[in-house]
């Protein structure tokens, strides 16, 4: 496989997806000496877009931008990313802390996300997509969960989980909910796929995502050497 043809392949139709809905990135940094985590939330309603991340002490949070307009905080007010001691978790709900609680309680990855099922939100039953990375793990493998609706009615849950031992410098893997735009929205039918790293992930993601519909997007890189964290956010309520 012709990795940079095919990262630049996925990378232009990531651009061209009007709603991918919520995603996560997990890579290897250009230098390949940075563990690289992205992660971004779409929304169209008023209540979805009233977002923005806050980070607080190596966590992040979502948080509403306008406390009068917040309706329903269930499914959108959540921690996106949190870690226990070298293991990194992103996700796209509350699950986060599931797989944070579980860790604590000596389960695994996967063991901690067998509770869980997609969201409750029918007829789109939006798939809960989750990352771990784990510096204890000497080939830092890349993990990924998607906990999906198997028939679309929301009675079955399908539990599909990805490892990866390794990634080319300057590449990640990529997953999100949404298959593209629709109604109800196509859930991510897929393997997590190749894109590309920049030396300025923030940016170059932000800017081409559909901007009528993104709502915000944190770049997380993590040390290999020394295990140094850095966030940086971008909301549009700036």
């Amino acid at each position: 496989m012709n990795i940079e043809k095919t990262a630049q392949d996925n990378f232009e139709a990531l651009k061209n997806n009007v709603y991918p809905g919520r995603g996560i990135i997990q890579g290897l940094s250009k230098d390949g000496k940075k563990l690289v985590q992205i992660y971004w939330i779409m929304g169209r309603s008023e209540n979805s877009r009233n977002r923005v991340f806050i980070e607080e002490n190596g966590f992040v949070r979502t948080a509403p931008f306008d406390e009068s307009k917040m309706k329903d905080p269930s499914l959108i007010i959540y921690y996106p990313v949190r870690f226990l001691d070298k293991c990194h978790i992103v996700s796209n709900g509350d699950q986060t802390d599931t797989v944070y609680e579980g860790l604590k309680n000596g389960k695994g990855f996967t063991d901690s996300l067998a509770t869980r099922q997609f969201e409750p939100d029918a007829p789109n039953f939006t798939p809960r997509i989750t990352g771990m990375i784990d510096l204890d793990d000497k080939q830092h493998k890349f993990h990924f969960s998607i906990l999906r609706c198997t028939y679309g009615d929301g009675k079955a849950c399908e539990r599909i989980n990805f490892s990866y031992e390794a990634i080319e410098p300057g590449y990640g893997y990529c997953i999100h909910t949404y298959e593209g735009d629709g109604n109800p929205l196509p859930t991510f039918a897929r393997y997590p796929y190749h894109v590309p790293l920049f030396d300025d992930n923030l940016e170059t993601y932000w800017n081409i995502l559909n901007a009528d519909n993104l709502v915000s997007l944190l770049v997380k890189t993590i040390d290999i050497e020394t295990g140094k964290t850095e966030i940086k956010i971008k909301n549009a309520h700036e």
